[in-house]
């Protein structure tokens, strides 16, 4: 995959499960039900963060949902979304260090039935990817820079690890 050295190797850093809704209320609640439902973790309110007059959209306004996930819930959550996915991704969704990719429906989920109270959702999919030592720049203390060789996977890397480690393939539906 990416060598012998124990550095180079790539691992799932966070996936991130959001929900957009809009302006109404109703619909957060329903949003925040169903994120706990799939993940068994409160979402977050997402914020405006501009007005736009031609949406109705004031700055701060909630317009969606989200919750971000890691370690090994992460995988899990992945796996079943990849799985709700039929295993596939697009080429397009896949960047330099991610992936982002949509749910039409939650009921799609393995053992998620339709809740009358939540109604159809969707949901978006982004799972962030790192290599060993990124920690380096991110951290606190003792910041350094990482080089961009080091911190950028790149796109066959990461299709090489989806592959191998969620059994997804790549393909232009």
């Amino acid at each position: 995959m990416a060598g012998s050295n124990p550095m180079q190797q790539i691992y799932l850093d966070k996936v991130v499960v959001n929900i957009g809704i809009g302006q109404n209320d109703q619909h957060f609640n329903n949003a925040k039900m169903l994120i706990k439902k799939l993940t068994d973790h409160e979402a977050v309110a997402t914020k405006s963060k501009r007005r736009i007059p031609e949406l109705k959209l004031r700055k701060g306004q909630v317009i969606g949902a989200m919750v971000t996930l890691r370690n090994k819930e992460a995988e899990k959550m992945l796996k079943r979304a990849l799985e709700a996915n039929n295993n596939t991704i697009r080429e397009s969704s896949i960047a330099k260090n991610s992936i982002n990719f949509g749910v039409k429906e939650y009921i799609e989920f393995e053992g998620v039935k339709y809740d009358p109270k939540i109604g159809m959702l969707g949901l978006n999919i982004n799972a962030a990817f790192a290599r060993r030592g990124i920690r380096v720049e991110r951290r606190k203390h003792m910041r350094s820079h990482v080089g961009v060789r080091h911190r950028e996977i790149g796109k066959e890397l990461l299709v090489e690890y989806i592959s191998k480690s969620f059994g997804a393939k790549v393909g232009n539906e």
